[in-house]
């Protein structure tokens, strides 16, 4: 699905991303941004800025940036083209037609069939539950776990029947062809059996993408059988391991963060209790894709994992995984009640909201489950027990971070905090911890000097786009090649090439990056918090410091290159080096 450059430029320039965001949020004018309380993230004080004259968004508060394509795809979930299509009504832009191929085609109309099949199963599982006699088992246990009619409504439950011949009987009455119903997940095939439904006799879960669109069953026994739970298999639209139970209204919910349950009927009973914000991983542990997908919406995981040995087992790998995407978690404490389902039932809403304010500290966490492994009132155990919250500790790789735990684990635990610290140290000399792996972005910071470069290369680049006069200025001096980090250097490219011809706009370079971490990133670039001063000589001051610190940086990054033997780094050296010298001596002022 392409458009080109140009009609998607068109349509991004008819969009006042003022007048879109407004439509969503409400916005106030100061100064040069209209500002109003985030969307995408739980705040009382308006940290998100919308930028007339960049026609950009940036949030303060959690990071988020982008142009009025990329806040229609955040917001809404939607993909590009949609979010296209939606800014082309909007702005009366005729889109043209788009040409597939012969096996684009092919496949798009196989993925809507398959989907079409699944939306025909869902509905005939709904109306068994309610108007076939035999869905009245289904009813009455659904009844029993105190599901009102709306929450079964809402979540579209239903029942399969008494054998599995009445779905495919039932999808083959509405023209579907038996390689259609079985790629689609909701029959097998059998030399005994012919094709027929591998779900019957069971209350049935439709799972949803974030679009509501039917991609899957969970399908609980009723009665003895097993097994207890079964899922729709792998198939061209249902992935386990990228979808999450829930995750169709949880994406709206604005709760500033996301419950993570284990099971379907943990979701349900969340929702119903009015903790929207809810999901659940699909039959499988949860994944790193299912973080990613979740990372779209929040910063912020509550575990809500049952209470027992394997809850706990469970939400220790869940924590890794988040604390990898860069996602903050805390646990809820469900005790004495093994999961949030049996928690509603027993104490109700306000208790359950009590636990969430007491969320436990993710890693206060996994000290407090990794101290049930040692007889701590054992010296040697006690010992081997300190070592283990030592090398842990040297996961932090931020000094503040890792200071202020090793302070609060210090006091926690009854340890001498000079003696914890000198461990970690050791420790962390020896390589005896692994850092943490932290989400690849392009632009990760492994040392202060790195990132003191990092900030000052943000700094140039969002001080000439508010102050493009300088441009010309510092031209002859400074090149995208001077910005060290890839995705800065892309940016700057065009960024400079936009400003030489008189055309630049900071909107239209997020565009032109595809996936939306990349978009994000580029955006940001554009909303870095200049220095307040008061005087134009210090804010002069200040431009110039920083532009110094760009080409120093990249003065030692090629002489790095050349020690390396690059040779191509030589020549660059030497301009670097000429034009440093040049600018030591050079007066830049925000004159026109």
């Amino acid at each position: 699905m392409y458009y080109s450059d140009e009609i998607v430029e068109e349509i991004r320039a008819k969009s006042d991303i003022v007048g879109v965001i407004s439509g969503y949020v409400s916005l106030k004018k100061k100064g040069s941004n209209h500002w109003g309380c985030c969307p995408f993230h739980n705040e009382k004080t308006p940290s998100f800025a919308v930028s007339e004259n960049k026609q950009m968004y940036h949030c303060f508060g959690c990071g988020e940036s982008g142009n009025v394509i990329t806040f229609l795809m955040k917001y809404e979930n939607y993909s590009f083209p949609e979010a296209l299509r939606v800014l082309a009504d909007r702005a009366g832009v005729q889109l043209p037609e788009l040409e597939y191929s012969e096996e684009q085609k092919k496949r798009a109309s196989r993925r809507q069939r398959l989907l079409d099949v699944n939306k025909d199963a869902a509905t005939f599982f709904y109306y068994q539950l309610r108007k076939n006699p035999h869905g009245e088992v289904g009813l009455a246990y659904l009844r029993k776990r105190e599901l009102t009619d709306e929450t079964m409504k809402k979540f579209g439950l239903g029942y399969a029947g008494k054998n599995g011949g009445e779905l495919v009987a039932y999808l083959r009455k509405k023209g579907y062809r038996d390689e259609e119903i079985r790629d689609a997940g909701v029959a097998t095939f059998s030399e005994k059996n012919g094709l027929s439904s591998q779900f019957w006799n069971r209350v049935m879960f439709p799972i949803q993408d974030a679009n509501h669109r039917v991609i899957g069953f969970g399908g609980r026994v009723m009665g003895d059988g097993e097994p207890k739970y079964l899922n729709s298999p792998e198939t061209d639209i249902f992935d386990k391991r990228r979808n999450l139970y829930g995750l169709n209204y949880a994406r709206t919910a604005r709760a500033g963060n996301m419950i993570l349950c284990e099971g379907y009927m943990d979701v349900i009973a969340m929702h119903q209790a009015g903790f929207s914000q809810a999901v659940a991983s699909l039959g499988t542990a949860f994944t790193p894709e299912q973080a990613h997908l979740i990372h779209r919406y929040t910063e912020q995981v509550l575990l809500a994992y049952d209470s027992d040995g394997a809850g706990v087992k469970a939400a220790l790998r869940a924590i890794g995984i988040l604390r990898n995407e860069g996602l903050t978690a805390k646990v809820i404490n469900m005790r004495p009640h093994k999961d949030p389902d049996e928690f509603m039932k027993a104490l109700g809403r306000e208790a359950f909201q009590e636990r969430i304010d007491q969320a436990e500290n993710s890693f206060f966490y996994e000290i407090r489950m990794l101290e049930s492994n040692y007889n701590v009132k054992d010296p040697e155990e006690r010992t081997k027990f300190h070592r283990e919250i030592a090398t842990r500790l040297c996961n932090f790789e931020e000094e503040v971070e890792r200071e202020n735990y090793l302070q609060a684990i210090a006091e926690k635990y009854y340890i001498g905090v000079d003696n914890l610290r000198k461990l970690v140290a050791n420790y962390a000399a020896a390589g005896i911890a692994k850092p943490v792996e932290r989400p690849k972005s392009g632009i990760q910071s492994k040392t202060a000097a790195q990132e003191g470069a990092k900030r000052a290369q943000k700094l140039l680049i969002t001080w000439i786009a508010d102050y493009p006069q300088i441009f010309p200025k510092i031209r002859p001096y400074i090149s995208p090649a001077d910005f060290t980090e890839e995705l800065y250097a892309k940016v700057t490219e065009r960024m400079f090439a936009d400003l030489e011809k008189g055309n630049f706009q900071p909107a239209e370079i997020i565009s032109t990056f595809e996936d939306e971490q990349s978009q994000k990133e580029a955006a940001e670039l554009f909303f870095e918090k200049l220095p307040e001063m008061e005087t134009t000589q210090e804010k002069e001051q200040a431009l110039r410091d920083v532009i110094l610190a760009v080409k120093r940086n990249s003065y030692e990054h090629f002489k790095q290159k050349q020690a390396e033997r690059d040779i191509n780094a030589i020549t660059q050296v030497l301009e670097a080096k000429k034009a440093l010298l040049a600018l030591e001596k050079l007066r830049i002022t925000l004159d026109e």
